[in-house]
């Protein structure tokens, strides 16, 4: 491709991923687009990497390691094999992008933004810090309760891989084994299935390939040393989010009965400071049973019905899609084309579907047990 040609294929590209993230306006889109771009221009195929004598060490290993675990997507899980996860790029700060969040101040559904392509998303993210927290700051003004939180990575869908596919980004390449095994998944997952307009499906979806295919990798490919880390490092998070889950119940009990006209008003007021003053007191219990881990710190000081809500998105429907894949007989190609026909039923079938899937795992925990004790939703660590 000529020179001119390639660079109006990247803004094109990088157009498209505005789009795809949720570009309302035009100052959203250039950022979007430009922040795209950027990352587009950064990367070099990783065969380059390993072929610079400058290259240092550390990052060399991880390059290997990165490829060894896209074969094993391929191979092992039937994921897209594309040009996705076959580039690199060095960035020049910690997150990739940062997305902003909001719900109201009695509810955990979070506010959302609907476009082409993407449908209605509860997230908004920028390439800048600065942009998000701005961005939060006017969301908080108009009433809303809005979090701002860091993403090592972000996936255009496979609509991309005509230009590089998704890279690889130094925000995220350097985590342990099994993390950096679970966030490619993840993000490989949504070129699987992605249904727009419903986060929650797709998240939940991501995360259960995720976590039955991070299993898969530890038990086969991983090193001992590999797992060890894991596990410990996964308890810390199974027992953070059955305390964040916990909480997210009370707080919806108590929003079930708001009424902001009513005498009892104030008392839904400090029932709800309550349930978060408990919820920071057994944060810190666990905590101190860590040895101190101050991971979920920042996390736990900014916890808001925004931050809580994002979880959920993680979080709802892991166990259906679990369940879905033991009736397929974990045979993936089965499981995938069984959650893209789910995909298709209009939204209230396919939630009523979801949930009978989360009866049957109620009813069967023998047959759901073993796929969820691995690899959980990723937060602060």
């Amino acid at each position: 491709m000529r020179q001119p040609e390639r660079w109006l294929g990247l803004l094109l590209g990088g157009l498209l991923a505005a789009v795809l993230a949720g570009c309302a306006d035009t100052r959203y889109a250039a950022q979007s687009a430009g922040g795209h771009l950027q990352l587009l221009a950064a990367a070099r195929p990783i065969d380059d990497w390993l072929a610079d004598p400058q290259t240092p060490d550390a990052l060399r290993q991880r390059l290997s390691l990165a490829q060894a675990l896209r074969r094993f997507s391929v191979t092992a899980l039937h994921l897209p094999d594309n040009a996705s996860y076959t580039r690199f790029a060095s960035l020049p700060r910690r997150y990739v992008v940062w997305n902003v969040v909001a719900a109201p101040e009695w509810s955990l559904e979070l506010k959302t933004w609907c476009f082409p392509v993407a449908g209605c998303v509860g997230y908004r993210g920028y390439f800048a810090e600065a942009d998000a927290q701005a961005h939060a700051a006017e969301l908080r003004a108009q009433g809303l309760e809005a979090s701002v939180y860091g993403v090592p990575a972000y996936s255009t869908l496979g609509w991309m891989n005509w230009l590089g596919g998704d890279p690889l980004l130094s925000t995220f390449v350097h985590l342990p084994d099994g993390e950096l095994a679970r966030l490619m998944f993840h993000e490989l997952a949504h070129q699987v299935l992605y249904v727009p307009g419903d986060t929650a499906f797709n998240e939940s979806f991501a995360t259960a390939v995720e976590r039955l295919g991070g299993a898969h990798w530890l038990t086969t490919q991983a090193t001992p040393q590999a797992r060890e880390a894991f596990a410990a490092l996964d308890v810390r998070r199974q027992q953070f989010r059955a305390l964040t889950r916990s909480t997210r119940l009370q707080l919806a009990h108590i929003y079930q009965d708001h009424d902001p006209s009513s005498p009892d008003h104030q008392g839904l007021v400090t029932q709800k400071a309550a349930v978060m003053q408990d919820f920071r007191a057994r944060y810190a219990v666990l905590k101190h049973s860590w040895g101190g881990y101050a991971g979920y710190d920042t996390w736990v000081a900014q916890a808001n019905n925004a931050a809580f809500g994002a979880q959920a998105a993680y979080d709802d429907w892991v166990p259906a899609f679990d369940a879905l894949f033991a009736r397929e007989g974990r045979h993936w190609p089965r499981f995938y084309a069984a959650a893209k026909q789910l995909a298709r039923n209009p939204e209230a079938e396919r939630l009523q579907q979801l949930q009978a899937l989360l009866t049957d795992a109620a009813v069967a925990p023998s047959r759901t047990a073993a796929l969820t004790v691995t690899l959980s939703p990723r937060e602060t660590e």
